[in-house]
């Protein structure tokens, strides 16, 4: 068994913005929210890496996580109406 905990995507980048939004420092924000500074830090880093943009314009990590949550719930809907329309035409041509 593995001690190893895992996080949410949601509660990854609400630790981001808490850090970015704040100012302060990784090493005070860890603790409050009872995760690892070297996790934390990580999260922050990648987040930066792949937002080099990131301006007071520019949307928060929580707002990417909300985004790229709705797009994976958005492409799993377009794959059951698909199928559904498969499935409702079958049974359409059975009943001829």
């Amino acid at each position: 068994m593995s001690n190893r905990r895992t996080f949410s995507a949601v509660f990854r980048a609400e630790a981001v913005e808490l850090v970015i939004s704040s100012g302060r420092p990784i090493a005070q924000v860890a603790p409050e929210i009872g995760v690892v500074e070297g996790t934390l830090d990580n999260w922050v880093r990648v987040w930066k890496e792949e937002h080099p943009e990131a301006g007071a314009a520019e949307p928060g990590p929580v707002e990417w996580a909300k985004y790229k949550a709705l797009q994976a719930e958005n492409a799993e809907l377009k794959r059951e109406i698909d199928f559904l329309g498969k499935v409702s035409a079958f049974f359409a041509a059975k009943q001829r």
